[in-house]
């Protein structure tokens, strides 16, 4: 598990996951279970879920947002300093808006469904600059 940035941003190995994921928003009482689901989280307006675009077709649920989903693979540790703000940055300034998921093990990034490619770019650019810092020699 890491803590230091420059060895997170090296380390992270993004990871575009298949197919297509869905944001939507349920009522407090909605019952959601299925292997479509990658998340929920409770807001004091509802039930945020995100879920594969199919099983949401298929429950005629509504999506609010169409995104395609980056895993940092690097086991990341939640106390851990600076890794969002830093792939945020970089993705910011591809004006590529990103809305993440912290979990257990790793992060998860969820981008625009037609960013996908280019998030991906500019997060292994991100790990590839970072690479080339820890390993310049101190002066």
């Amino acid at each position: 598990m890491l803590r230091d940035l420059a060895m997170l941003i090296a380390s992270m190995e993004p990871e575009l996951q298949p197919g297509v994921y869905v944001f939507a928003s349920l009522p407090h009482d909605a019952v959601v279970s299925g292997a479509g689901i990658v998340a929920t989280f409770r807001e004091r307006e509802g039930m945020t879920v995100v879920m594969e675009e199919e099983a949401a077709r298929a429950a005629n649920i509504e999506p609010l947002f169409r995104a395609a989903w980056i895993t940092l693979t690097v086991h990341s540790d939640l106390n851990a300093v600076g890794l969002t703000a830093a792939f945020a940055r970089a993705l910011g300034d591809a004006n590529i808006s990103c809305n993440v998921m912290a979990a257990a093990y790793h992060d998860h990034i969820f981008v625009p469904l037609e960013d996908g490619g280019r998030a991906l770019d500019v997060l292994r650019d991100l790990q590839g600059s970072a690479g080339k810092l820890s390993a310049s020699p101190e002066p």
